[in-house]
């Protein structure tokens, strides 16, 4: 069966109060029509047809690299309008799940399950059974069969008593879809076409109509507003948490933990308070990581340990190293096994190698440092001329003394020496010390500048 999904990511969003479209509002760090496209990409769908509209031109330019087929709905005229649009790209054969751009938390066992219960019947949506149903559409069923759904204004008393509620999840026939949306009609006090009306169609055609109900709830809540938007990010963090701490992570807190993006975790790993990890990270066995750290796209072998407040951007730290606290490992950072790098340390695009250490204040730039070597407190590698990188090399064993600037392109050769407070300009033979320092002058009996007296 041939799978085409519409996504309705056409409103403005005006509660959002916002100048971004309301598809393109963050939910776990990407955008709520992200999460539906990544979830129809999983479902190897043969087209994923997107109607837009308000602010489209930055809607695509956000997903300009998504096999996505772009629809305009230039007048918002309901949801039948918009999926009206798509019958122009929308093939005859097949079917399609019909979903909205700002429902971003459905998954593909949901999806997947609908797309099975509506073969046999050529038409289904998702419902959802609620303690209040208050607003939303009613699912009037008879003898168990779906009669009808009922809008809440339209509802009778009787019907408001029904908790089975419609989620706005469809899964209709193509061909269907060619029969019936050009036949809607906006008769109504709207003045707009409704989608749902293709069931009434379906019932009079004599179609059974099949339905299946999320895994949970929170796949199939919309976002109207940020505090719409606050408590779903909480519910699917949570969620996320709970799938974390079931494969063996240890949170200590998973109220205070954000994943916005994939993580890969080994045996053992603890996460403390405030972590916020984003796009795809890997954690191997027993890694820690301190709190209120960030990062991302990044990773971290067994047994190292990130301490408080340290940020790694696309940086691969080796096995048994310790970084932090209060580091930042920048994008193309590269650290072998038992590498120290503390507190106000700072390393970007450098390769450091086994067992060396950079513990206090340092700047670490374009640099390549070998094995067993020992960067002092407030080294600088003097990497940019104003307008070109240069690298620093650093071979085994060298020892920087502490407050040296190293100015590159250079070379320091191995077991070399540099004394503490020099500015090192030329290249260092193997086992040589350098040193460079103005001669010290003392001035008796000196006098400081006073400020004047008021």
């Amino acid at each position: 069966m041939t799978i085409s999904v519409i996504i309705l990511a056409a409103g403005k969003g005006t509660r959002m109060r916002s100048a971004l479209p309301k598809v393109l509002q963050p939910l776990a760090g990407r955008p709520l029509l992200g999460h539906v496209v990544d979830t129809a990409k999983k479902l190897q769908a043969k087209q994923i047809i997107t109607i837009y509209g308000h602010g489209g031109d930055l809607v695509q330019q956000a997903f300009a690299a998504e096999p996505i087929q772009w629809v305009e709905q230039a007048q918002q005229l309901g949801t039948g309008h918009a999926v009206q649009m798509a019958l122009s790209v929308l093939p005859t054969e097949g079917i399609s799940l019909i979903l909205s751009g700002d429902v971003p938390c459905v998954t593909q066992d949901t999806l997947q399950r609908l797309i099975a219960a509506s073969q046999e019947t050529g038409i289904g949506l998702a419902t959802l059974t609620l303690e209040d149903a208050s607003g939303y559409g009613r699912i009037v069923r008879k003898a168990g069969q779906i009669q009808a759904i009922v809008e809440h204004k339209d509802a009778t008393a009787e019907q408001r008593q029904i908790q089975e509620v419609n989620t706005g999840l469809y899964c209709v026939s193509n061909a269907k879809l060619h029969q019936w949306l050009p036949r809607l009609s906006n008769d109504n006090a709207q003045a707009e076409y409704y989608l749902t009306d293709i069931f009434a169609m379906a019932l009079a055609d004599g179609m059974q109509i099949a339905s299946i109900q999320p895994n949970k709830a929170f796949e199939v809540e919309g976002v109207n507003d940020r505090v719409q938007l606050a408590a779903l990010e909480r519910q699917l963090q949570h969620d996320q948490a709970e799938q974390l701490m079931r494969q063996g992570v240890h949170l200590i807190d998973p109220t205070r933990f954000d994943l916005r993006g994939q993580l890969e975790a080994g045996q053992d790993v603890r996460i403390d308070i405030n972590v916020v990890i984003e796009g795809h990270c890997v954690f191997g066995d027993g890694v820690e990581i301190g709190p209120g750290c960030i990062i991302k796209n990044s990773h971290i072998a067994a047994g190292s340990k990130i301490q408080a407040y340290s940020i790694l951007d696309q940086a691969q730290v080796g096995v048994a190293a310790q970084i932090g606290p209060f580091a930042r490992l920048r994008p193309g950072t590269v650290l072998s096994d038992e590498v120290h790098i503390g507190n106000f340390v700072e390393v970007k695009n450098s390769k450091i190698g086994l067992a060396s250490k950079a513990n206090h204040f340092t700047y670490l730039g374009d640099t390549d440092i070998g094995a067993d070597c020992n960067i002092g407190a407030g080294t600088i590698t003097c990497n940019y001329d104003g307008a070109h990188k240069h690298r620093t090399v650093i071979d085994d064993q060298v020892f920087i003394g502490s407050n040296s600037s190293l100015v590159a392109p250079l070379h320091i050769g191995e077991g070399a020496t540099v004394g503490a407070g020099s500015v090192i300009t030329h290249d260092v033979e193997p086992h040589a010390l350098a040193f460079e320092r103005a001669k010290q002058l003392s001035k008796t009996n000196y006098q400081r500048p006073q400020k004047a007296k008021k």
